[in-house]
């Protein structure tokens, strides 16, 4: 097939739209979507100092390639990277390589933290203590809770005054839909492309660059323009309540093309009011931590008090 917008080849099928697109114009609308995500959300502002939370993943390191691009001719921005290294045996090392590697080529300077520094043990030895200590925490739990934290914390010691993070479209509808089944909706109030509810300065905002672009576009993109990421899927990833709710959303997808951009463009006309519920007062300290909470003790305390590695 030729492409829609020209007369050469075409590589890839956008069917909610359409159109077939030829490597050029591909790689132009994905990088003009991407562009438009930021520009509409203000995403990046004058002197900003970015932290780009990256993993070697196709995400994480597309995320790098763009604001890379786009923020190396802006004198008053300036980008770094931040690793961190879980402790999965076999999979996260080939990614730390990947990731080490390309932050050498751009020329970013790249932190890496790691759970057995912070916490004494790596994720893997974390997940064994949890399953004889509380079995219905799950692996993705304990390493969301002590990733999100370490991350903020390493990105405010280096004086970040964003976290950039690689979620596509299909991690934005994936955690909209999760949220909508459990009846979640305080979660949802953190959502959406600039994650913040409370402004505090001890809480790095968020950003997602790659939000509006799918998964699979992600993977594309990545392939034709040379990216070197690492396609390994975390072992623990199958236990999770989100991966069903991928599976879910995939089957709608293929039968109902453009659920993905449905399920987020409502989200986001919702999301004002939510956050207006959700949104107000001041967010207090951890007794034991003084990091960020609503509690007496933040998740990653509690986390830590079952597991006894405080």
């Amino acid at each position: 097939m030729k492409c829609s917008k020209c007369e050469k080849k075409a590589v890839y099928y956008r069917k909610f739209e359409g159109q077939w697109l030829c490597k050029n114009h591909f790689s132009k609308i994905v990088e003009q979507r991407a562009r438009k995500t930021i520009r509409t959300n203000s995403l990046i502002e004058h002197n900003d100092r970015i932290a780009v939370g990256i993993s070697g993943g196709k995400d994480s390191l597309t995320m790098l390639y763009f604001l890379n691009k786009i923020t190396k001719r802006r004198k008053d921005i300036s980008l770094f990277a931040i690793l961190i290294d879980e402790g999965i045996d076999g999979y996260r090392e080939h990614g730390r390589k990947t990731a080490i590697d390309y932050c050498e080529k751009l020329g970013v300077t790249l932190a890496i933290a790691s759970f057995e520094q912070e916490y004494g043990l790596p994720l893997d030895k974390i997940i064994k203590i949890g399953k004889k200590t509380d079995k219905a925490v799950k692996a993705c739990t304990y390493c969301g809770v002590f990733r999100r934290k370490l991350l903020n914390d390493t990105a405010r010691e280096l004086g970040a005054t964003k976290l950039a993070i690689g979620h596509n479209l299909d991690d934005e509808a994936q955690a909209i839909m999760a949220n909508n089944i459990r009846g979640d909706l305080m979660r949802s109030a953190r959502l959406g492309a600039k994650a913040l509810v409370i402004e505090d300065e001890r809480l790095i905002p968020r950003i997602k660059p790659l939000r509006d672009i799918p998964e699979k576009e992600v993977a594309l993109f990545t392939m034709i323009n040379s990216i070197p990421a690492d396609f390994a899927e975390c072992p623990y990833a199958e236990e999770s309540f989100r991966w069903s709710v991928r599976d879910m959303i995939n089957t709608m997808e293929e039968k109902y093309p453009g659920t993905k951009y449905s399920i987020v463009r409502t989200f986001d006309n919702l999301l004002p009011t939510i956050k207006e519920k959700y949104t107000g007062g001041k967010i207090g300290a951890c007794k034991r931590c003084k990091e960020p909470t609503s509690n007496d003790l933040c998740k990653s305390c509690i986390l830590r008090e079952k597991l006894g590695i405080l």
